[in-house]
């Protein structure tokens, strides 16, 4: 079995700096997991957290700058009380630093993903995490959520454990509603879930229970069971993977989205849109078809070849998401024409398809 196990900053640093004893007790589970031959693999906020003491910072800082240099601070600060926690148990960790051009790109997204095995096959425990030190806003994340839904895409996990500092997702927010009771059992995350878990996170971290559903959506398409246990409490997880029920349990559907798809759902970031006429979106929706240039209303985004773009209906609605075999300025010139039209229009012809059916993605319903 293969395990991602999520770790926010609110559960392993606070304004004071690292929770040694919070990872020195994590450590010994996710220990005791490996021990059973579970390849475990860890995705770990905290390195901003972590720097802001030896900053004299009280807050997550907006300037990217004083984010950066928190991250590079409290990173070394971060790995170290891993090494020395893991170590007490006879297990080697190793960072692993990843930025969204790791995954958008396929050739670094093959290479993270080999690495990755490579450190499991040899009893390595790998301990990722943004590389916040080098990320702006258009190349980051967004979260550890997402980067641990990502990583658990990217290595076929089982499973997605997701420790945050509640017992799991409750109908109301605990904090507030005394009437609140916990979800035990999820098989679809719809809009009023999303509703119920609206929020950010906390003063140290990114992430709230809004960005733990996504990341559990996008994890579900891949079919990963995720879970959101309560990751202050000692024990839960191994007990967890010994089949106790805890927490929140997102259960995945029978349809798997491949290994690729699930890159181009949620591995590279669309350059722009094509819209679709009625026709074209009964096509793709209802026959399971490819995406021809008679379909297409507009193109806009300036994407190029191989690009990943939205295909959105008149009303802008997202429809699907897939790898263009034409430029956008390409697609302007070939709209609303027949395929056997395409190369006396250009010149030339890469494909009768606009979008592959294999390079396409639908997407799931607002």
């Amino acid at each position: 079995m293969r395990v991602i196990v999520k770790i926010g900053s609110s559960i392993v640093a606070s304004h004071e700096g690292l929770n040694e004893g919070r990872i020195q007790s994590l450590s010994a589970d996710i220990a005791a997991l490996s021990d059973t031959g579970c390849d475990v693999v860890i995705v770990s906020s905290g390195a901003v957290a972590a720097g802001l003491k030896k900053l004299g910072l009280k807050q997550r800082p907006k300037e990217i700058r004083l984010k950066q240099a928190a991250a590079a601070i409290g990173q070394s600060s971060l790995m170290w009380a891993y090494e020395k926690a893991f170590g007490g148990y006879g297990k080697k960790v190793a960072q692993v630093l990843l930025t969204r051009e790791d995954i958008s790109d396929r050739k670094r997204y093959v290479n993270s993903k080999n690495t990755l095995l490579a450190l499991l096959e040899y009893g390595v425990i790998p301990v990722v995490n943004e590389n916040d030190t080098v990320t702006v806003d258009e190349i980051k994340f967004g979260d550890n959520d997402r980067l641990a839904a990502l990583v658990a895409a990217l290595l076929g996990a089982d499973r997605l454990v997701i420790l945050s500092d509640v017992d799991g997702l409750y109908t109301a927010d605990p904090g507030k509603s005394s009437s609140a009771s916990l979800i035990s059992t999820v098989t679809e995350i719809t809009s009023g879930l999303k509703d119920i878990a609206g929020g950010q996170g906390s003063a140290v971290g990114t992430g709230g229970m809004y960005s733990k559903l996504l990341a559990a959506e996008m994890a579900m398409r891949s079919g990963i069971i995720v879970n959101i246990i309560n990751g202050k409490r000692q024990g839960l997880l191994v007990s967890l993977l010994k089949g106790e029920r805890h927490g929140t349990e997102f259960v995945p559907p029978k349809e798997r989205l491949s290994a690729k798809k699930g890159w181009i759902a949620f591995g590279i970031r669309p350059k722009g849109s094509i819209v679709i006429d009625n026709g074209a979106k009964n096509a793709l929706i209802s026959k399971g078809k490819s995406l021809l240039p008679s379909g297409i209303i507009s193109a806009g985004g300036g994407f190029e070849t191989g690009d990943a773009v939205y295909c959105v209906d008149a009303a802008g609605v997202r429809i699907a998401k897939g790898l263009t075999n034409y430029s956008a300025s390409e697609v302007e010139k070939i709209k609303g024409r027949k395929t056997t039209e395409i190369e006396g229009i250009l010149g030339y012809k890469y494909s009768d398809e606009v979008i592959h059916r294999d390079n396409l993605v639908m997407l799931p319903k607002a």
